[in-house]
């Protein structure tokens, strides 16, 4: 248990060090005169580094452990958090410019912070049985939920107070102690007695071809790329959306936007538990992809209708409920990831989210692309139709099969 509850704080700090950003926005824009574009570039810049280094990320936990992996995470995602605090700054803009120096910073945030997720799908194998992976997960997403939360309502009113770069320092150092605390817990396996403080003794060989060319984790790959580019949108731009082109304000855009990470936090664990309820009922394949398949169809039919009422609160909600229909999906997407890896599961994790992140990855520039020309309307559509093709991927995913 004690486990479970570390790796939720870590997700919950990875989320805020990820999207902490996302309210510091505005404030850059203004200080430094930057276009929504530019903006957008910088918010992708982290997820460019944390996609490509996602894979070498799952390689290492499943040859160092996920111990050691976690405790580079969190220590390195501290630093870069810290730094972003001197992004523009009068030495570093000018030496190589505003926006590179942005750019560079969470870059390298992005490579510290990119194990994060498969290590902890490592763990997650490692630790659980198939029929109680999904809600384990479910937790674990749970902590991004919690973080976003925080976030909004937490670093908006320092930002009021303190300015930007005070929320960053803040979050550095919530970091860092976390990581310490983690690196003095945390141990491989549950039945490691002493707790390990190097490599698990026993290695297996990654089977890259094995896992490249399983049919199911490719399926579940490319279906995670549809959500991820979905939940992306809200998570760069609704905090935006809300304040400058709904004009509700962005102290109330900040609460808005708190709820939203409600909604993830309530329905990621939700969704777990009853994907895993629904695997006894109905078996590994069929009661899988229950979940998968109700709330991505209706978090898409949420957004249309969400983005088209004209009142305030029907929209928070409306929209609110779209994000956490497609989070409820977060746990049994991992869970039959996991399954499929089997002994890979780190790497196998990785492949999976490398998926997801590139389409994370494209939403936050892509999205004021489409709206620059389209209308933001159009821009939230787009994710929605987008990841209705994520639902038809899961009437061909068949029995999970390890990979040994």
């Amino acid at each position: 248990m004690g486990i479970v509850v570390l790796m939720v704080f870590l997700s919950v700090m990875t989320y805020i060090d990820r999207i902490i950003i996302s309210i510091a926005g505005p404030g850059i824009i203004k200080d430094f005169s930057l276009s929504e574009t530019q903006m957008g570039t910088i918010y992708s810049a982290y997820l460019f580094s944390y996609t490509i280094m996602m894979i070498p990320g799952g390689y290492l936990a499943d040859r160092f452990g996920p111990r050691l992996t976690l405790t580079f995470m969190a220590l390195g995602s501290a630093l870069f958090t810290g730094l972003t605090a001197l992004g523009g700054s009068p030495g570093l803009g000018t030496y190589i410019g505003i926006v590179p120096s942005f750019l560079m910073i969470r870059m390298c945030m992005g490579i510290c912070a990119a194990p994060m997720y498969p290590s902890s799908g490592k763990m997650n194998a490692n630790w659980n049985p198939p029929q109680a992976r999904a809600r384990v997960w479910g937790w674990i997403a749970c902590g991004a939920g919690i973080g976003g939360a925080i976030t909004p309502a937490l670093f908006s009113w320092m930002k009021a107070r303190s300015g930007w770069r005070s929320a960053f320092l803040l979050a550095a150092l919530g970091s860092a102690i976390l990581g310490a605390i983690w690196c003095w817990y945390a141990q491989d396996y549950a039945s490691e007695r002493p707790r390990s403080i190097g490599p698990p003794p026993a290695r297996t060989r990654t089977l890259w071809k094995e896992l490249l060319t399983n049919r199911d984790l490719m399926l579940l790959t490319a279906g995670y790329f549809t959500v991820d580019y979905f939940e992306y949108i809200f998570f760069f731009w609704l905090y935006y959306y809300f304040g400058q082109i709904r004009h509700m304000g962005m102290d109330q855009s900040a609460i808005y936007t708190t709820l939203m990470w409600v909604a993830w936090m309530v329905m990621t664990p939700i969704g777990g538990w009853v994907s895993d309820r629904l695997i006894v009922h109905f078996g590994l394949r069929n009661g899988r992809r229950i979940v998968p398949i109700v709330g991505l169809t209706l978090s898409a039919v949420l957004v249309y209708v969400g983005s088209n009422v004209t009142g305030t609160l029907p929209t928070v909600i409306l929209l609110c409920l779209s994000l956490g229909f497609a989070a409820a999906t977060d746990g049994p997407y991992w869970a039959a990831a996991i399954d499929a890896s089997g002994k890979h599961a780190g790497t196998g994790g990785a492949i999976f989210n490398t998926g997801g992140n590139l389409g994370g990855m494209i939403a936050p520039v892509l999205t004021p692309l489409i709206a620059k020309y389209f209308g933001w309307s159009w821009g939230l559509y787009a994710g929605g139709i987008i990841m209705l093709a994520g639902v038809l991927v899961w009437f061909f995913v068949g029995k999970q099969t390890a990979i040994d």
